[in-house]
């Protein structure tokens, strides 16, 4: 590879982080994606929806045979809340050794651009892929995934075999990842002065109540095969108007990340069992939520996509000793699952996995060089069955 090529690929992600995309903007992303696809003859289209808000689907490939391989990735990224606090410019796209520097430079512009990169050069180097290859760009991921869900209901990901998804992984082969499921408890009280509580209901009592509760809920839940104990918590309590009024409501907030053993459904069931037990037993008045339901998603490790996946990053990540892995944490491909729950699905991408979300945030632009001949290989060698 020469080094005109490598520039080529290096000004594409800073490009990608230099295009502000905090929880929005993603069209502009999108648009230039189609202009890279304009140039080099791929077939895509842009569905714009909401402000400034845009996925992009594009496909390549002879259809000889059904197969159908997706990479995909979001290209949004959370927001920065403290700029200053950056050594580097957070929209700069900074090179400093190895390191390049940015939102997004992990989670997940690189691994988005090294797919746009797969893309092009298959495309260039004249290979004919006997089924299809599809492009599956999102927005909001960071964010109630919109797009994610717009494309499902779109249909994406019927004929759907095979997904890999670019978020920063360090080079390792993610084969399990959870759900992630958030939720919300009610609690209506009767409010009095804080002189004579004994005249009201103290809607905090009731969530301290299931907060208690919460512990034990998910004692007996199986173990999972590969992402191993459900994880659950409780993450935010609201309440209260006045320190001398007993109040009559509070809410709280809990995040679970739910197994293929211990499935949303199974989760949503035990907490409404808790929740009823609760307002049956006691004056408290609990209303349950459902705020977002991803659900988990799981590939045996021996499944065809997988290995493809480890040899060809064995074969190109430069001093890596490459692992599979799990993941506590949740993707599109939750969403797209839905829609079809026999996608096979990895997760794969550059470095750093442990620096998103960041100050400083950063990537190799090693392992960005790496990932593209890695998924270039991988793409090959899943259609190679």
């Amino acid at each position: 590879m020469s080094t005109e090529e490598d520039n080529e690929r290096i000004k594409l992600l800073q490009d990608f982080i230099k295009i502000q995309t905090p929880n929005g903007n993603e069209v502009e992303v999108s648009k230039y994606i189609g202009k890279l696809f304009d140039e080099n003859g791929i077939s895509y289209k842009i569905d714009e929806f909401g402000d400034k808000r845009a996925n992009l689907v594009a496909e390549i490939g002879e259809k000889k045979v059904d197969d159908v391989l997706v990479l995909t990735g979001h290209q949004d990224t959370v927001t920065v809340p403290d700029a200053k606090a950056w050594h580097h410019d957070p929209f700069g796209a900074e090179i400093v050794g190895d390191k390049l520097y940015g939102r997004g430079a992990a989670d997940m512009k690189s691994g988005l651009a090294a797919q746009v990169r797969t893309f092009i050069e298959l495309v260039k180097e004249g290979y004919k892929v006997p089924g299809t290859l599809r492009f599956v760009v999102t927005a909001g991921e960071e964010f109630g995934t919109p797009g994610a869900n717009r494309l499902n209901d779109q249909g994406i990901s019927k004929d759907v075999n095979a997904m890999v998804v670019g978020e920063a992984t360090d080079g390792n082969v993610i084969y399990a990842t959870c759900g992630s499921f958030n939720y919300e408890i009610q609690s209506k009280g009767k409010s009095t002065h804080s002189s004579t509580p004994e005249l009201g209901i103290n809607a905090l009592d009731g969530l301290n109540e299931y907060s208690n509760r919460e512990k034990h809920i998910f004692d007996d839940a199986p173990v999972d095969e590969y992402l191993g104990k459900l994880v659950h918590s409780i993450t935010l309590i609201k309440g209260g108007d006045q320190v001398n009024i007993i109040p009559e409501y509070g809410e709280l907030y809990g995040n679970i990340r739910p197994t293929l053993a211990f499935d949303n459904q199974h989760v949503i069931d035990a907490i409404q069992k808790t929740v009823d037990d609760i307002n049956a037993t006691t004056d408290y008045d609990l209303t349950f939520k459902v705020i977002h339901s991803w659900h988990p998603v799981e590939t045996a490790p021996e499944k065809h996509l997988v290995q493809v996946a480890k040899q060809a990053a064995d074969k190109n990540y430069r001093d890596k000793d490459i692992q599979l892995k799990t993941y506590k944490g949740a993707t599109d491909a939750s969403v797209f699952t839905k829609g079809n729950p026999n996608i096979d699905v990895i997760v794969l991408g550059p470095d750093n996995a442990s620096v998103v979300h960041q100050t400083d945030e950063f990537t190799t632009i090693s392992s960005y060089l790496d990932t593209i001949k890695t998924y270039k290989d991988l793409v090959k060698g899943y259609f190679e069955k």
